[in-house]
């Protein structure tokens, strides 16, 4: 009776949990069938470093790192702000990510072609010259996209998350240089050491501006439930204190007790698998792919 309980406990909160980012009544996102159907591997199996990752809710704090620091470069944010609708919808906006994200980690070839052609369709309006001049599908643009979330993905996860990384930190890197090639962008980095040059190289273009300051702003405080905020704050304090000293400083904010806000995060993190328990029906319908066409 008590194991009877607590299952339907993990479950309510699971639904929740993936409404919350999916968008979907029923916590079952639209995508699921597109990454649970197919006849072919993908990109990634679950031996490999992308995977690991971005099963794991290191994600969490990720993505928050990834939206700070690309908000720091103008024509980033110039295409942010002329043709997202974060404001308005930013659980939307937020759903359209995790769906690129999770389709191309554990989705096959043929799902991965076809997301990276909604994307490239998105990015195809995403271009103009108010206030600087800015192009979506642009290489320089997409490599500091690429570098910034590579980046926080692998920060995130080796501060807050206890699984090793296969083959640490060059696999990762190495090994999502993958994901942009549908995309269009092939010249990225495929170490760490190169990923470092690469975020380091962009340091002079970063700049912060008024504009700036209203998007970190909404980061800081979006419109999520009530219930969901005290969490969410620690999200938002963990992902600065994984942000690079230079980009703390342009951004104007300060870490609060990193002592303090990385252990609380790592516990945070397993607090929230354990109430939503261990499956994961995109990982788990991925992995029912793989093993019906014989890969794993």
């Amino acid at each position: 009776m008590t194991e009877l309980k607590n299952n339907r406990v993990q479950e309510f909160f699971s639904v929740k949990f993936r409404r919350l980012l999916s968008g979907a009544p029923d916590g079952q996102p639209a995508w699921l069938g597109v990454i649970a159907g197919g006849e072919t591997g993908g990109l990634f199996l679950p031996i490999d470093a992308p995977w690991v990752v971005h099963r794991d809710f290191g994600t969490l704090v990720g993505g928050i790192r990834a939206l700070l620091v690309q908000a720091l470069h103008p024509a980033t944010l110039a295409g942010v702000s002329n043709h997202s609708r974060y404001e308005q919808d930013p659980l939307g906006r937020l759903a359209g990510t995790i769906r690129w994200l999770t389709v191309t980690t554990f989705g096959s070839f043929d799902a991965v072609a076809r997301e990276a052609s909604r994307v490239n369709r998105l990015h195809d309006r995403v271009n103009g010259s108010v206030p600087v001049a800015y192009d979506a599908r642009a290489e320089h643009q997409l490599l500091w996209v690429h570098v910034a979330f590579t980046e926080s993905f692998l920060k995130a996860h080796e501060m807050y998350c206890d699984e090793p990384i296969p083959g640490g930190a060059d696999a990762y890197v190495n090994q999502w240089a993958r994901s942009v090639e549908p995309l269009g962008l092939v010249d990225v980095p495929k170490t760490y050491d190169e990923l470092e040059k690469v975020a380091s190289s962009f340091l002079p273009e970063l700049a912060f501006s008024d504009q700036t300051r209203e998007v970190v702003r909404f980061i800081k405080n979006p419109p999520l439930p009530k219930l969901v905020r005290p969490a969410y704050a620690l999200l938002f304090q963990a992902a600065l204190a994984s942000l690079r000293p230079e980009h703390l400083k342009l951004l104007e904010l300060k870490p609060r007790a990193p002592k303090i806000v990385v252990p609380a995060t790592r516990v945070l993190l397993r607090l929230i698998r354990i109430i939503i328990g261990p499956e994961s029906p995109i990982e788990d319908g991925a992995i029912k792919r793989l093993k019906r066409l014989g890969l794993i």
